[in-house]
């Protein structure tokens, strides 16, 4: 039977690790992973996470078996984070999921259920596990622009344009904020417009909540969701608590449902709790339960958020500090857009041949599409970085 199976196409992000790994140079550097590094190059275990992670293993008593839906303080807690009081919360229903990429595949398998004829509008580019969950589920999609390659920002005019073809009870899926990989985000303006388009053509949205509290806040990264939220009557949302919390292993998520009137949520809920039992039946739990205590401890959430500020801080300064490097290495202003994205990633613009360049003669590592990892720069190796970047033509 074995025998039968294709060898699948294999991740870029996994091989590139792989060719890092294997690369001698000691001055060699990791801009491709997508996970959040410090100045020493670790990804740290917050303060908050270790306290609470102690409160759980003093006081928890049993490993028995939660809910389908998981841990449901945690899921009322991360839904007030998200959410705040734009949306009653009758009409909200929520389930734990294994990570983000759980509640994402969670919440298309919902859409495909609900509506098996609707297409799911992503954008071009995006996360590639987007269209991967996507084609195995053999769900319809279509791209929208979004990434304008001349000023590195977003395309809007392309993309209202673009979703206009979409026909009633289509989803579009939006990344809550710090988008992947680009690092281009909409203004509140622009969410206010994407927000009427959604009810002028009777679409869904669906939010892939990945980075909440690294662009510019814990309530300003949701600022346009909410927004949203709040006048469409309904709306889907993924969030992953792999970033903000630094659970990256502990695969903390959550699939959000906003139904148009509270009639509906239980009916959402149930069929949550139904995909859990056939995908894993119960949500791993002790990630979601140190979550849960950290958002329901005034002392420890207050250490959290200030952590996670310093983190956000921390990235925009390295922004700011690789684009000024850029700009006296290349005698140019065409890299200050870094300084204006947001989140972890910026892509630069340099072409598939320019990346290999890099990685050959500098050992500077980065996607093929140019995207980067702004929290895995070197605070003291930005020159160095940018006189690469100039010397391969970029």
């Amino acid at each position: 039977m074995l025998e039968a199976l294709t060898a699948p196409a294999p991740d870029k992000i996994i091989e590139l690790m792989g060719l890092y790994a294997a690369d001698p140079r000691a001055d060699k550097l990791d801009l491709g992973v997508g996970v959040y590094k410090d100045a020493e190059g670790r990804t740290p275990i917050m303060r908050a996470v270790k306290a609470a992670e102690q409160r759980l293993w003093q006081e928890q008593t049993t490993k028995s078996y939660v809910g389908l839906l998981g841990d449901l303080g945690f899921v009322e807690a991360m839904r007030d984070l998200i959410f705040g009081a734009a949306v009653p919360a009758e009409r909200v229903s929520g389930a734990q999921t294994p990570g983000g990429t759980g509640a994402v595949r969670q919440l298309l398998e919902l859409a495909r259920l609900a509506n098996p004829e609707a297409t799911v509008w992503y954008s071009d580019p995006t996360w590639p596990n987007h269209p991967a969950i996507l084609k195995y589920l053999g769900i319809p999609s279509r791209t929208y622009r979004y990434f304008d390659a001349a000023t590195r920002g977003v395309d809007f005019d392309g993309m209202i344009a673009d979703l206009g073809a979409a026909k009633a009870g289509d989803v579009v899926l939006l990344h809550g904020c710090c988008h992947n990989p680009t690092g281009a985000n909409p203004t509140f303006a622009e969410w206010q417009a994407l927000t009427d388009l959604c009810l002028d053509r009777g679409l869904v949205p669906m939010i892939d909540l990945a980075y909440q509290g690294f662009g510019d806040g814990l309530d300003e990264d949701v600022a346009g969701v909410r927004h949203m939220a709040a006048r469409v009557p309904e709306l889907l949302l993924a969030a992953s608590c792999s970033k903000n919390f630094g659970l990256y292993r502990d695969r903390v998520g959550a699939a959000f449902t906003v139904t148009a009137d509270a009639g509906v949520t239980p009916l959402a809920r149930g069929n949550l709790a139904t995909l859990n039992r056939l995908n894993y039946s119960f949500p791993p739990d002790h990630g979601a339960k140190t979550v849960g205590i950290i958002l329901t401890d005034p002392a420890l959430r207050a250490d959290w958020i200030a952590e996670l500020e310093a983190m956000r801080q921390g990235m925009l300064t390295l922004r700011s500090g690789l684009a000024e490097a850029l700009r006296r290495a290349t005698n140019s202003d065409r890299f200050d857009f870094v300084a204006t994205h947001r989140g972890m990633f910026s892509r630069l613009g340099a072409t598939p041949a320019q990346v290999a360049a890099l990685r050959a003669e500098h050992g500077v590592y980065m996607v093929g599409d140019s995207r980067i990892n702004i929290a895995g720069l070197p605070a003291g190796g930005l020159d160095r970085l940018a006189a690469a970047i100039a010397a391969v033509g970029a």
